[in-house]
């Protein structure tokens, strides 16, 4: 899933100035993302879901709690350190947000656990598919673990003591690990050491039949005499650490933006412990030594009766088992970009001729997007190619088309974002090999991420040039294409070209003050455009006002309040937000016109829409599409851009995927206004991801727009 929010857990002054004063009106941030996270949880209860894919849901639960305490939890813990009693908009004080939080995840991974354990470990056995404990293995199997201990665990295995001689070792974030209790037969002294799991190997060892899985640490557990000859083994347990993994920067003082990254990036490996999960068998002992050792609180420990890191569930996905998965979907092409039988298609002839919305993943992202890029890089008229890299996949066709481009002599700039986090390291190797390949990189400006999908083509064409244009509302990662709801808007506007033009001019030199004819950007116009147009609702002719918002996270306490203003007003308002929520809807004289709802499911809805009413004025609405969420973050520490979606047809289309959402009884849950969510009753068994499947299909017919 997307990865966790990233802005201070402390709302700044500045954005909650001027609005009311009872924290009551906000819902807590902390507690509504591990709702988020719950309703994730929950697809893997639910028993329409292939039985593999549930699996994967309580994987992608258990990665998603990891980067909660990586980064909201270590951030509130350096908070409580430093003394900060300073409460968030709800009214809870750091400390007060981690008592909550503990209480809270502790039942989450209960529900996890008993969901593992009693329901998809007996299902999954029923189909041939056994996650096996050593004790349940005949002579056989052990013999087969015994060799592949000894042939491929053993070798990459490191014993640790810990006595005078030797210090608690320094235990990585993340890593799975094992606790030994050993007793000298010699002179019953006891001695603790840890083993560390092998990351590089897989999570379980498979058995020779492809369908039986044993978790390596309990393989590993049961061959410590060879790791430790001569000693008494006295206790085994399974521990894992949590650090804070986010990053500090300094920009201001940095000579070198690239280099300070990669030095935060080595000091994350060190960061300070805020989480010790570890097996519930563990006794007093290891747990009060762990505890000292790791300078953690009995708060801060959580013990499992299962395996600990479920998110190695992610190996069952490459199981050849295609009847306990969904239905594979691959990105349909558009008819207006197929190509024909003897020829490609001229993508900037198609643009030219009016603009383009790419849906995905149900439109195809490499004959869009990567097509787009990949046609400018080798097209003799393309001038230049300028675009935003906030994170993309291992194997980019976009960046090697970038590089192809300045390889043939183009002006190519690229903008990477070195601070996209869990994504730097990646970003630094692709920043270097664009350096290398004579692009011309950036990476944005000091306190500001750049977060916005952009890309420039400037196409010399006639007795000038013309501006071809993609803005999207994901990023350029031809892997997330794939699961991540996106929408996209190809366009030869002359406006818009001109807009972007400034925006990259602003990002890659010096500029204040910059005007925008189409975009709304952040930090400059989008925060008060948005409010302005909120307004513009409550004015309108009684009834008619209605504004429709599809976004990741609604955090941001002054467009919470403005938007509580324009329900007294009147206006109706739905909310379709997948993950944080801090607005109570449906309250009574604050709230009631104000509906709100979340879509889970097999894709993560990814895409932010801004829909008004009577946006455009004498009734007629106003639509905007691009990467900015409701949060302080992207309003005030982010560049942003969102593009009106203009063109009439493309506008019917955007009307239609918000329809869907709101009339979606599958994937849907509505949030009330105690707080809580609860599952949308099924009636007429509207899906949005199978509907928008259809709908891609019958775009790629001959004479569909």
């Amino acid at each position: 899933m997307d990865p966790v929010a990233e802005d201070s857990p402390l709302v700044s002054a500045d954005a909650i100035d001027g609005v009311g004063e009872d924290p009551e009106r906000f819902l807590n941030r902390e507690l509504s993302w591990l709702d988020f996270n719950s309703r994730v949880l929950e697809l893997a209860a639910d028993p329409d879901v292939p039985l593999l894919e549930r699996a994967k849901f309580i994987a992608i639960f258990s990665q998603n709690l990891d980067e909660f305490f990586q980064v909201r939890v270590a951030g509130l813990a350096d908070q409580v350190a430093a003394g900060v009693g300073r409460s968030s908009p709800d009214g809870l004080s750091p400390s007060d947000n981690l008592k909550v939080i503990a209480e809270r995840v502790r039942g989450l991974v209960e529900r996890s656990e008993h969901l593992f354990i009693e329901e998809i470990v007996p299902a999954l056995a029923e189909v041939g598919i056994r996650f096996s404990s050593w004790t349940e293995l005949d002579d056989d199997d052990r013999k087969y673990l015994v060799e592949e201990f000894e042939g491929r665990i053993f070798p990459v295995l490191t014993p640790l003591a810990v006595d005078p001689g030797h210090p608690f070792p320094y235990i990585s974030s993340l890593s799975l690990n094992l606790a030994v209790v050993l007793r000298d037969p010699s002179n019953g002294e006891r001695k603790f050491a840890r083993v560390k799991v092998p990351p590089v190997l897989p999570r379980f060892v498979v058995m020779p039949d492809g369908e039986r899985f044993v978790p390596l640490e309990q393989v590993i557990a049961q061959h410590l005499d060879q790791l430790f000859p001569g000693m008494e083994v006295v206790e085994t347990v399974a521990f894992r650490v949590t650090r804070n993994a986010d990053l500090t920067l300094e920009e201001e003082e940095a000579d070198d933006l690239l280099i300070a990254v990669e030095m935060e990036l080595r000091r994350r490996r060190f960061g300070a412990a805020v989480r010790l999960e570890v097996d519930a068998r563990v006794t007093p002992e290891v747990r009060e030594l762990l505890l000292r050792e790791l300078d953690l609180e009995d708060m801060e420990v959580h013990e499992s009766v299962g395996p600990l890191d479920l998110g190695g569930l992610w190996a069952l996905r490459d199981l050849d088992r295609p009847d306990l998965k969904d239905e594979p979907w691959s990105g349909v092409t558009q008819h207006r970009l197929a190509a024909g039988e003897d020829e490609k298609v001229d993508l900037f002839k198609v643009i030219a001729d009016s603009d383009v919305m790419v849906h995905h993943p149900y439109d195809s992202f490499s004959t869009s997007v990567e097509e787009f890029v990949r046609q400018a890089s080798r097209d003799p008229k393309v001038l230049a190619i300028k675009m935003t890299l906030y994170r993309t996949s291992g194997d980019s066709s976009i960046v090697k088309s970038l590089i192809r481009a300045a390889d043939r002599g183009k002006q190519v700039a690229a903008l990477v974002e070195l601070k996209a986090r869990f994504d730097e390291a990646a970003n630094i190797g692709w920043a270097r090999a664009l350096e290398q390949a004579g692009v011309h990189v950036t990476y944005g400006l000091v306190g500001l991420k750049t977060h916005t999908k952009t890309t420039l083509v400037v196409r010399e064409e006639g007795n000038g040039v013309r501006s071809y244009c993609h803005i999207g509302t994901g990023n350029y990662n031809a892997k997330t294409a794939k699961l991540y709801e996106d929408l996209g808007i190809l366009t030869a506007d002359p406006a818009v070209g001109a807009d972007l033009a400034q925006l990259f001019n602003y990002l890659t030199g010096f500029g204040r003050d910059v005007k925008y004819r189409r975009l709304l950007v952040a930090p400059h116009t989008l925060r008060s455009r948005l409010l302005e147009l909120v307004e513009q609702e409550m004015a309108a002719p009684e009834g008619t006002g209605r504004i429709t918002m599809k976004m990741n996270s609604l955090v941001d306490p002054a467009s919470i309040d403005r938007l509580y203003a324009a329900s007294q007003a009147g206006v109706e308002v739905d909310l379709i937000v997948r993950g944080i929520c801090c607005l109570r809807p449906g309250v009574p004289g604050l709230s009631e016109n104000i509906r709100v709802r979340s879509l889970i499911g097999r894709y993560l809805e990814h895409s932010r829409v801004y829909r008004f009413a009577n946006g455009a004025g004498a009734g007629m609405p106003l639509t905007y599409i691009g990467s900015a969420d409701l949060m302080p973050r992207n309003l005030d520490r982010r560049i942003e851009a969102l593009v009106p979606v203009l063109d009439p047809s493309l506008q019917r289309r955007v009307d239609e995927i918000l329809a869907v959402n709101l009339d979606d009884d599958v994937l849907a849950w509505t949030l009330g206004p105690d707080g809580a969510w609860s599952k949308v009753a099924r009636s007429d068994g509207i899906d949005a991801h199978l509907t928008f499947q259809a709908a891609a299909r019958t775009r790629s017919r001959p004479g569909e727009p």
